[in-house]
C-alpha cells in the first residue's frame, strides 16, 4: 500500500531545491562557484544596505505593462492594497519557477479578494512579455525601465565581474537585461502596498533563490488560502 499523496503544493524552497540538486548534478564546479559566490556575497553585503522598509512611501511611479500601456502605483491601489512582486528577468531560471508559483498559490486568493498583483522586472517590454506568454500568467507583468523604481527602493545589486564575465560568454548583455548598460538588476522583493503608496509589508531576498512564500504575502493581508479575510 503506497503512501497517501499530499494536496498541499510544494513550497518555493522546495521547488529551488529540485533546481539547485539538477545544477549540481549538470554543471561545471567553476560554473556552480560563481553563481554561489555572487549570492553569498549578496546576503553577507544586505544588512548594510539602505532599501524600502515597511511604513515606508514609495514614490508616484509609472510602470508599463508588456503591452506597453501604463500602469500608475497611485492608480494600482486607489481601491485599496496591492501586491508588487520584482523578478529579475524573463528568462531567469528561478524567475520560472516563481512567477508559477505565484500563479498557482497567491493569485487565486488574491483575485478572490479583488487585491491586484503586479510582477515587475526592468527588462524592455518585448522581451519581458515571453514569460507571460511561457506561463499564461493571469496577473499584470510590467517593466520598471531603467530601473528607476527598484533603484529608488534600493533594493538593486551589481553583478560581480565573475557573474559578469559567465553572462557575457553565453551571448548575454546588460540591453536584454534592462535596457541600461549597466549589469544592474532588482533582487526578488515583495511588497504589499497600501492606498497613498504606503507599504505595509517589505520582503527583499538578496539570494535569488530563497524569495518570499505564498502564505507570507497572504498573512500580511489578513487573508486565508481561499482569499477570504482571516478576521470573518
Amino acid at each position: 500500500m503506497g503512501l497517501p499523496v499530499s494536496d498541499t503544493p510544494p513550497t518555493l524552497r522546495e521547488r529551488f531545491r529540485r533546481l539547485e540538486d539538477e545544477r549540481r548534478r549538470s554543471w561545471t564546479a567553476e560554473a556552480l562557484a560563481v553563481n554561489l559566490d555572487q549570492r553569498e556575497a549578496l546576503v553577507r553585503a544586505h544588512p548594510q544596505t539602505r532599501h524600502v522598509a515597511a511604513g515606508d512611501t514609495l514614490p508616484p511611479a509609472v510602470l508599463h505593462r508588456t503591452d506597453g500601456s501604463p500602469l500608475a502605483l497611485d492608480d494600482l491601489v486607489a481601491r485599496g492594497p496591492a501586491v508588487l512582486i520584482f523578478f529579475r528577468f524573463a528568462t531567469c531560471p528561478a524567475c520560472n519557477i516563481a512567477l508559477p508559483y505565484y500563479r498557482e498559490t497567491l493569485w487565486p486568493a488574491l483575485a478572490e479578494a479583488g487585491i491586484p498583483l503586479v510582477a515587475v522586472a526592468p527588462q524592455p517590454e518585448a522581451l519581458l512579455g515571453e514569460i507571460v506568454t511561457r506561463h499564461a500568467l493571469p496577473f499584470a507583468v510590467a517593466t520598471d525601465g531603467g530601473l528607476a523604481l527598484s533603484r529608488a527602493l534600493g533594493i538593486t545589486y551589481v553583478f560581480d565581474d565573475a557573474s559578469r564575465a559567465a553572462a557575457e560568454a553565453k551571448g548575454g548583455s546588460s540591453r536584454q537585461l534592462n535596457g541600461t548598460d549597466a549589469w544592474e538588476l532588482p533582487k526578488p522583493t515583495v511588497i504589499v502596498l497600501d492606498p497613498g503608496r504606503v507599504a505595509r509589508f517589505v520582503d527583499i531576498a538578496p539570494d535569488w533563490m530563497d524569495r518570499t512564500e505564498a502564505p507570507a504575502i497572504l498573512a500580511a493581508l489578513g487573508l486565508s488560502q481561499d482569499g477570504q479575510s482571516r478576521a470573518a
